[in-house]
């Protein structure tokens, strides 16, 4: 199900499932199923249903009518540091920073060279691409298009194509949140974006814009639902089950953090003292001298 957006309901849990009660019944979703819960106006979740959510890794956000604007979030449980640890040292070092944000680059533009680039030449190019893109939509779906525009504080006042990526952005956003706290990375510290404490997720939900929400507005656009924002998200989910996003957001994740030195078999839950002279240490052991009363 990769991720769900509820509003105006009683979130409760039954055994391993969360049941979520509104005005048509009650329904039960396997909490094993779920990566990240968006939870919109009118939301009242217990506390046995936030046990079992913490319990099975779920990341939950709660987020403002139709899922455009966040206010809060509960991180997934996670037993290990290794991706956390080596992202802390590519972003606190500058000449590995710049080469992690060309990577991601790199994947927006994979039969380009552009290991060469400043980071004003990619944002600029970037925005070529996105703008070209925008373009190419709006005729291919015959839809007016001005601007991108997103006003937190107003929703309702955006054009169709608006509504529909502010909604999408968000249910991709929630989603690479979801996938950087499992992964035990901080969503904070970011490589393109920098100074929020979803940085990194933007950073990472902006790798797929240009083949799932931006697409997905202007067709929706173009058909006229009823509420484009609920219909985006529907078209999101299903776009990202088909081009398997998610599994592709760990891959992704885990080679823009990776180097030549940083192997698959170092991902793991383990536990070391740290020496500055020996390096990691085992965990668990006396290392107390012969004799030493302390």
């Amino acid at each position: 199900m990769t991720f769900i957006y509820l509003e105006h309901c009683k979130i409760n849990r039954d055994n391993g499932a969360i049941t979520v009660k509104t005005q048509s019944g009650i329904t039960n979703i396997p909490a094993a199923a779920i990566s990240v819960l968006l939870f919109g106006p009118g939301t009242d979740v217990t506390h046995r249903a936030m046990e079992l959510i913490g319990d099975t890794g779920v990341t939950v956000i709660w987020v403002g009518e139709h899922g455009v604007r966040y206010y809060a979030h509960g991180r997934a449980l996670t037993n290990h540091a290794t991706l956390l640890l080596k992202q802390a040292q590519l972003v606190s070092n500058e000449k590995k920073h710049i080469q992690v944000a060309r990577k991601m680059y790199q994947l927006r533009f994979p039969n380009e060279d552009v290991s060469k680039l400043t980071m004003q030449q990619l944002r600029g190019r970037e925005g070529s691409r996105i703008r070209s893109l925008y373009r190419e939509q709006a005729q291919k779906w015959n839809v007016a298009w001005g601007r991108r525009e997103y006003k937190t504080d107003d929703y309702q006042s955006g054009d169709p194509v608006n509504k529909a990526l502010s909604a999408g952005n968000a249910c991709l956003y929630g989603l690479a949140h979801a996938v950087i706290c499992a992964l035990g990375c901080s969503p904070g510290l970011g490589f393109v974006h920098v100074g929020h404490e979803l940085a990194f997720a933007y950073d990472i939900a902006d790798l797929y814009k240009a083949e799932t929400t931006i697409p997905i507005a202007f067709e929706l656009a173009s058909e006229k639902p009823d509420d484009i924002g609920s219909a985006a998200r529907r078209r999101l989910r299903d776009e990202m089950r088909k081009g398997h996003i998610l599994d592709r957001m760990v891959h992704d994740i885990k080679f823009l953090l990776s180097d030549d030195e940083w192997q698959e078999e170092d991902y793991k839950s383990t536990l070391y003292l740290w020496d500055n002279v020996q390096g990691e240490l085992d965990h668990g052991v006396s290392y107390a001298e012969e004799g030493d009363d302390g």
